[in-house]
């Protein structure tokens, strides 16, 4: 596999931690748009982030990373969802981005949300400033500062693969006490802090582990797959105009020269409603006879 997660465990300790490696997925998403390297690079963080952290939640349904700015990347999101189907997108102004810019050139005054959308259950949002120099940091305090299990982040990315590691605390078990728990803690985020960009995008996990921790004894477990897939449909287009109502949709279908077409910004599939798809969606027959969808 090219696209998976892998969990490992401190087994004398009440630490986990969490890998992943993006490749064929990471292509998928830059495929769709001309994103610029830094813009690229930034998404592939992303990404891994979103995938990292669907591992941590017991749980049926999306995760969502969105983040807003005022500077040259308005908007980068990713969605991932419980199986571990990945999709993103990155809105930028080309002309304000400059070869080698970070997270604070791309995305001042940037605001992070991250939501849990569960199939059942109540829907779950945080929100942190990206005031952190990457976004990696940022991600890491949003955990310091929710009162949640303490969990660190490091990621990197190329353009060609996004990778990542998590390391998080888990509650007390082999650990009662609390100075140890925190030694113990400090200890095993420090050696991560040591991992450098091209351990982390070049080495296989096993060596990477080895590297950075052979001094303890570390489980590691079965990869699983991720793949990229987007969620968009002729259905949930057919929704959307069917939300608008009647009246507005037929004037949307006389503004557009009879055809309305509807473009999903994360894959650039397009579909197309004319006038019978439109009388058909609001007289109760849904859209399962379809005009052409085009890609």
């Amino acid at each position: 596999m090219s696209d998976f997660t892998q969990r490992f465990l401190f087994d004398d300790t009440d630490v986990r931690g969490e890998l992943v490696s993006l490749g064929e997925s990471y292509a998928h998403v830059l495929a769709k748009h001309p994103y610029p390297e830094p813009v690229a690079q930034l998404l592939g963080e992303m990404l891994a982030a979103a995938s990292l952290l669907v591992g941590t939640l017991k749980f049926d349904g999306l995760l969502v990373l969105q983040a807003r700015s005022s500077g040259a990347v308005p908007l980068l999101m990713v969605e991932c969802s419980s199986n571990r189907e990945v999709r993103g997108i990155a809105r930028y102004d080309a002309d304000q981005v400059t070869p080698g810019a970070g997270l604070r050139d791309l995305m001042p005054e940037g605001v992070l949300t991250l939501t849990v959308d569960p199939e059942q259950g109540q829907r779950y949002q945080g929100i942190v400033a990206l005031e952190g120099a990457t976004l990696a940091e940022c991600l890491s305090a949003y955990f310091d500062n929710s009162q949640q299990l303490p969990t660190r982040f490091w990621l990197n990315a190329d353009g060609r693969n996004a990778r990542g590691m998590l390391l998080q605390a888990l509650p007390a078990d082999r650990l009662k006490d609390a100075e140890a728990r925190e030694a113990n803690w400090q200890h095993l985020t420090t050696l991560g802090d040591t991992l450098t960009a091209e351990e982390l995008l070049g080495l296989d996990n096993e060596t990477l582990l080895h590297r950075l921790y052979h001094e303890e004894t570390v489980r590691l477990f079965d990869p699983q797959s991720i793949q990229f897939r987007c969620s968009c449909s002729r259905e949930r287009s057919a929704n959307a105009l069917v939300s608008l109502g009647k009246d507005d949709a037929e004037t949307l279908l006389e503004e557009t020269g009879g055809t309305v077409v509807i473009d999903c910004q994360f894959c650039n599939q397009r579909y197309s409603f004319d006038a019978a798809d439109v009388a058909q969606l609001f007289a109760g027959g849904g859209s399962t006879v379809p005009s052409e969808t085009r890609h």
